[in-house]
């Protein structure tokens, strides 16, 4: 035999071991799933192979085979590469290289992944000493074959060059990095199960810092050095094991290394492991409040065990602590318990914790020996502690505090004490929100409205939202808005209106709290209304009075309509940092200052003429700062009804005689465009004689510049002209809707003096997200109060062209647009349009347009 041919044959035959073996694995993993038994297992197979091949070789003795990395420490995923140290005792020869080369080679031939290195023992200790990265993949180095005398120096010689103290800043530092990646939260929608903060990456650090100090490399030596209890050493073992099941799963599922938890991989991991659904919740939902909870647990282990770590790397100045009473003390800047047994002897001073914190600035958190003592005592929040009149006081406290809220209510809902006190709020700790708008899971969505509401009374924030900030500076008892805020979501998942079930939660709350009976009307009140705000601006025409006085009768007074709208604009904001945007804003100050403005006059609307009346003058006011005659305006006005004078305020009246005044008959069509004086984006206006598919055209030609209409107001004069107002926003995100005024005016001019036929929008691919969580388009056709329009509402999952397949759906039924109200929330849109004709008098036309647009609306 050749040597060639028997250089193949070695390779067929480990080859065959290698699949053999990984099938033996898989098939014992699926049996009995036992993550450590597959890890190490991996690792003992490829152990076996690559020391059967080295000596397969022949090479000289001065050499060694090091496993390093993640197989150095003894785990294998499925996927996951193999990575190597090739340890040389002095530079290779040309001969020598060239079989190293071909032991490389061969790795791959057997068809394993390999990351490998060849170095000296000097290159080797030369560039570890001054790199970070490379002492923390060769601290876990394990020796599989060679010269063990060589691996000893090697390994004496790391030890040497390492730093515990710059190995442990540095180890932080990176960590801090990493979690600003993933947006310091481990609630992502799709988690990185070794990178985000809870994955496998916190609890590796914890490790690599204990190596690096000579502590132990597992968590068993850890737990005997006194650095880990029994009981964290159990939670440990389960949430790493809880980890590496899915992380196991994941590249089995897929046959390639995976570590994101991708919408497209959430459901079957969900039926693989053996998560159900339930009448509200998806399996893939009740998957992942199981990882996110254990991931928050993983965040809580991660802060105590460093601190533990870090304490013994830098022991801290020998000073006595500071008493602030016979509970509580002062170390190092740091709030730490008298004794360890504090909270089982008073178990209210849990609450007294945070409550401290809040109060002393000077304090930087809890001492680990605090959180250890918070971790096993949260078990004493029950239904006494629930009742105990003191402890319901000082709950109330923490609210009412003047800093520090948001910050600890947020370590409350780490370590579990929020979810111990309201058990209905740690019902909803985890669980996701697949609506397409949400970005949080229902507990940080929470926080971040909470959050929200307090940078409304900070001095530095003000610029924020300074109408905001004036409003809550005015408000009495503004931590009342705050305790809206912890109910307003807190049904979320049980089936059912979340709004109306979450006011019998915080009717309990304020009763058992003793909150007054006011302030108990306000904060229910609150948590029932909390979307109305939202759905009369984005749904319905503000500048109708009519409108504004149905929603005033449903505020009732100022404090109320104050109350309501401070948490309509923290929850929009906290929903996701897509969804907000000015021209929201600008929506709902318009309906606080209109409905204010009523309510003072006694919440009565006022009668259109005198709204027409007021809307005129006014116009006619900003008129003559641009040097216009008293009598500009005739022509045109001449021309326009009630409704459009209703419909438009008065500087949009102003804008549009200004622009028209002199061509109110012109037969050319007038373009005009403005940066939106009000809120961001463009405004556009449309003047040209009315056609059957103008609408459709318009949206055409704007989704194909990159905009989005948020609102649209069509009107036609008497004499038939269509005057048509849009609101866009630019979703290409170029930042220059200055720039892109002429070309609006210049393009869609030409567009319509053309008379070509509408031309729909660019297509794009659906986000994954719509994907794999569709929304059912729904579609409803409904009389007016009038009698005489009828109100089309659509709701369905968001995507290039859809308003030009609703507006085509329109002109082929013949029905004509009076105002269109766009509202996107992510992923999902609301639209409402006020439409007329095309026989929708009849049953029969309503239910034919109605089943073409839910047909059109289907992805």
């Amino acid at each position: 035999m050749t040597a060639e041919s028997s250089r193949k044959a070695l390779l067929a035959e480990f080859r065959t071991r290698l699949q053999e073996g990984q099938r033996l694995l898989r098939e014992a993993y699926f049996a009995d799933a036992i993550a450590p038994a597959m890890l190490t297992g991996r690792c003992a197979l490829i152990d076996g192979l690559l020391r059967d091949l080295w000596q397969s070789q022949a090479f000289p003795q001065d050499m060694a085979l090091v496993a390093v990395g993640g197989y150095g420490r003894g785990e294998l995923y499925p996927a996951s590469d193999v990575d190597l140290l090739i340890l040389l005792s002095a530079a290779p020869d040309e001969q020598l290289q060239a079989k190293l080369e071909a032991l490389v080679g061969m790795f791959w031939d057997i068809g394993l992944e390999i990351g490998h290195s060849v170095r000296t023992l000097e290159e080797c200790l030369s560039e570890a000493a001054g790199d970070i990265t490379i002492q923390t993949a060769l601290i876990e180095a394990r020796q599989l074959t060679g010269d063990d005398a060589l691996f000893e120096r090697f390994q004496d010689g790391l030890q040497s060059t390492l730093n515990p103290q710059a190995f442990f800043k540095a180890k932080r530092i990176e960590q801090d990095e990493r979690y600003l990646r993933f947006q310091d939260t481990p609630f992502s929608l799709e988690p990185n199960l070794k990178e985000s903060p809870g994955g496998l990456r916190d609890l590796q650090v914890i490790l690599w810092s204990a190596q690096a100090a000579g502590f132990g490399r597992n968590w068993a030596d850890l737990k005997a050095g006194g650095f880990v209890t029994e009981e964290e050493f159990e939670h440990l073992t389960r949430c790493e094991a809880s980890l590496q099941r899915l992380r196991i799963r994941l590249h089995y599922q897929l046959n390639r290394r995976e570590d994101r938890l991708l919408f497209d991989y959430q459901t079957t991991l969900a039926d693989q492991l053996g998560f159900q659904p339930t009448e509200a919740r998806r399996a893939s939902e009740v998957l992942m409040q199981d990882y996110y909870r254990n991931a928050k647990s993983v965040t809580q282990l991660n802060v105590i065990l460093l601190q533990n770590i870090g304490a013994a790397i830098f022991p801290p100045p020998d000073l006595a602590p500071q008493p602030i009473n016979e509970r509580f003390q002062i170390a190092h800047e740091m709030l730490d318990v008298a004794h360890e047994q504090v909270f089982f002897d008073h178990p209210s001073a849990m609450l007294e914790a945070f409550l401290l914190l809040e109060k002393d600035a000077s304090l930087k958190g809890m001492t680990a020996r605090t959180l250890r003592a918070l971790y096993r005592g949260r078990q004493l929040i029950d239904d006494r502690f629930r009742n105990d009149p003191a402890n319901r006081a000082l709950f109330l406290q923490i609210f009412q505090q003047p800093r520090g809220l948001v910050h600890e209510l947020r370590r409350m809902n780490q370590y579990g004490i929020l979810g111990r006190y309201l058990p209905n709020f740690g019902a909803i700790v985890g669980q996701m929100q697949h609506d397409l708008f949400h970005v949080y899971t229902v507990d940080q969505h929470i926080m971040m409205v909470v959050r929200n509401l307090r940078r409304f009374t900070m001095e530095e924030f003000a610029h924020e939202y300074p109408f905001c900030t004036r409003l809550i500076s005015e408000f009495d008892r503004h931590w009342l808005l705050y305790i809206a805020a912890l109910f307003h979501d807190i049904a979320k998942g049980r089936g059912g209106d979340h709004s109306e079930q979450g006011t019998g939660d915080a009717r309990d709350f304020c009763e058992r709290h003793g909150l007054s009976a006011e302030d108990t009307e306000l904060i229910v009140w609150l948590v029932r209304r909390h979307l109305t705000m939202s759905h009369v601006a984005q749904k319905q025409d503000v500048s109708d009075p009519d409108v504004v006085k149905a929603f005033a009768d449903i505020v009732g007074d100022e404090r109320h309509l104050t109350a309501l709208y401070l948490l309509t604009v923290a929850d929009i904001r906290g929903t996701s940092p897509k969804v907000w945007n000015s021209w929201k804003g600008q929506l709902l100050q318009d309906l606080f200052s209109a409905t204010r403005k009523m309510l003072l006059q006694g919440g009565e609307a006022p009668a259109p003429h005198g709204v027409i009346q007021e809307r005129q003058s006014e116009a006619m006011r900003l008129m003559r700062y641009f040097a216009l005659s008293g009598t500009v305006h005739e022509r045109l006005w001449k021309q326009l009804d009630t409704v459009y004078f209703l419909r438009h305020s008065a500087e949009e009246i102003a804008w549009h005689t200004r622009c028209l005044h002199y061509r109110p008959n012109d037969e050319k069509p007038v373009v005009k465009a403005r940066m939106n004086p009000h809120a961001e984006g463009l405004q556009v206006m449309v003047y040209t004689r009315d056609q059957r598919d103008l609408f459709a055209r318009l949206v055409g030609f704007f989704g194909r510049a990159g905009y989005n209409i948020v609102d649209a107001k069509i009107h036609t004069t008497r004499h038939g002209y269509a005057l048509d107002s849009f609101v866009l926003l630019d979703v290409s995100e170029r930042d220059s809707d200055r720039e892109m005024i002429p070309f609006i005016e210049h393009e869609l001019t030409a567009r319509l003096n053309s008379e070509a036929p509408p031309e729909a929008p660019i297509t794009a691919r659906l986000s994954r997200r719509l994907k794999h969580f569709p929304i059912t388009p729904s579609v409803s056709i409904e009389s007016d109060d009038k009698g005489t329009n009828y109100v089309l509402s659509i709701v369905a999952a968001d995507r290039p062209g859809l308003l030009y397949a609703v507006a085509t759906t329109l002109t082929r039924h013949g029905a004509t647009l009076q105002t269109a109200k766009i509202a996107t929330l992510g992923e999902r849109v609301e639209d409402t349009f006020l439409v007329s004709g095309g026989g929708l008098t009849q049953s029969a036309g309503r239910i034919s347009l109605e089943s073409e647009l839910l047909e059109q609306l289907k992805i």
